[in-house]
This record gives C-alpha cells, sequence and structure tokens, in this order.
C-alpha cells in the first residue's frame, strides 16, 4: 500500500545522477527549512519512505538519497560485501555538498536550514558530514557512531578481515574524516543521538564514549544529548521519530 497525503508533495528526482524521493509541504514557500535522511546498509531511499513523510507533515522538506550500491545505484549481495561499508560512507560525504547546492539551486532549500538525519551507516554519514560541513544546522544520529577509527577496528576483527593495502587506506580515510577528532568543529551545535543499548551491530559504547568526550564542551548542554532505549536492537522506533520532530522543531527550523 503507497500511502499519500493531501499536503505533502512527493516527487521522485535526480540530483545530478544521484536518484532521490523528495517530500515538501504542498503550501509554497520562498524557502524550505530541509532535512536530508541517509538510510542504513541494505536499505534504500524507498524502505525509509514513510519516515520522510512524516518528518514533511511537521514542516520540513525532506531529501532521502540512494547511495551507491543501493536502490537505484547497483545493487550487490550485502552480507558477502560488508567491507564497501566505508567505501559508501566516503562516497556519501563526497555527493553531500552536490546534494546540498542542487536542494539550494533548485529546490527552494533555506542553506541556513539544512539538518541531517540517518540510520545506523546512515548515521555515521551524517556525523561524518556535519562534522566536516559547519554549515549544517543540526543532525539526529539513529544508531549509528561519531566514534569511525574504533567502529571500524571493531569490523575489521568482528569480520576477521585481512588487513591488506586496500583496507589499511580506507582506516587511515575513517581516521583522517572521523569526527571523534573534530570536537572543536563540532561543540555547541545541535546533536541528537538515539540508540538502542542492546544493538548488535553498532555498539552503543561508541556514542557513550562520544558524548562522554564532547558533552564537557558544551555551553548549552541541551543541545548535546544521548537517549539509550533499554533491551533495543538495531531499529528505528516510533519513538525515535518523535524524539528527531521534536529535535528538528527546536533545533532545524
Amino acid at each position: 500500500m503507497h500511502l499519500h497525503s493531501d499536503f505533502i508533495k512527493e516527487e521522485k528526482i535526480h540530483i545530478d545522477n544521484i536518484p532521490a524521493i523528495l517530500f515538501r509541504p504542498k503550501e509554497e514557500k520562498e524557502k524550505f527549512p530541509t532535512i536530508i535522511f541517509y538510510h542504513g546498509w541494505s536499505s534504500n531511499k524507498q524502505a525509509q519512505r514513510i519516515r520522510g513523510l512524516i518528518l514533511a507533515t511537521v514542516g520540513f522538506q525532506v531529501l532521502i538519497p540512494d547511495s551507491i550500491y543501493h536502490g537505484e545505484r547497483n545493487p550487490i549481495d550485502y552480507w558477502k560485501n560488508t567491507y564497501y561499508f566505508w567505501e559508501v560512507v566516503f562516497k556519501n560525504l563526497d555527493e553531500s555538498n552536490i546534494l546540498i547546492e542542487g536542494l539550494v539551486n533548485k529546490y527552494k532549500a533555506d542553506p541556513d536550514r539544512i539538518s541531517l538525519i540517518g540510520h545506523s551507516m546512515g548515521g555515521f554519514t551524517s556525523a561524518g558530514i556535519f562534522a566536516n560541513n559547519p554549515k549544517i544546522k543540526s543532525a539526529v544520529i539513529l544508531n549509528g557512531s561519531f566514534t569511525w577509527e574504533k567502529y571500524n577496528e571493531g569490523l575489521v576483527r568482528r569480520l576477521d578481515l585481512e588487513v591488506t593495502d586496500k583496507l589499511h587506506e580506507i582506516g587511515e580515510r575513517a581516521k583522517k574524516l572521523d569526527p571523534f577528532n573534530k570536537l572543536e568543529s563540532l561543540k555547541d551545535r545541535p546533536i541528537l543521538m538515539l540508540h538502542g543499548k542492546k544493538d548488535s551491530l553498532v555498539p552503543i559504547d561508541n556514542q557513550s564514549l562520544f558524548y562522554q568526550r564532547i558533552e564537557p564542551l558544551y555551553r548549552d548542554k541541551e543541545k548535546i544529548k544521548l537517549i539509550e532505549y533499554p533491551n533495543l536492537d538495531h531499529y528505528v522506533t516510533t519513538n525515535m521519530m518523535e524524539e528527531s520532530i521534536i529535535w528538528f522543531k527546536k533545533y532545524g527550523i
């Protein structure tokens, strides 16, 4: 069943060659506060459609792009090719300016009111873009991580990967772009982290570590928040979406 809304306009678009779904309130505005929603590993824009619709109903323009190897961009066998994870995250970072420029130039996005949300791999993506682009207004991370190097070390161990030159190069790039090494550029900017305590894919310890390190640097403690969900594995709940909406209404508009 395909849900439609009388108040939201939904459109399949391409920005450059990146396929995406765009939601926006039908009520015309000069400029829209805009959220980019990044999907997780093995997901795609279509699978996140209902979440985009939910965010659009409270007044945001929402863009959900397909990452490489996902959706319309040559999907792969995800569980045999987990080592592509970082390649996708890095490509998302590289493409983020293309998406933002396209949204601003063609789709009336307000350049001063662009926020990010992402689940899992999309949470890593959102954290990375946020840390490396000071113009982004706020970020919500669902079961993702701001500690890239630490997560990557765990991933290599878990998958029992032999550290080849390629893998070493990936590790070095993850370290270079690691938001955990960019606390100065992150402090005092609105960050909400929502994470299941029993997350078996992205351990909550990584986010807890980041939170413990950055929270003391904030002047306004309201702007940095980690909400832990007891007994929850690697899923997005209705509660998480509600917290996200509250956050964006406070820090995204």
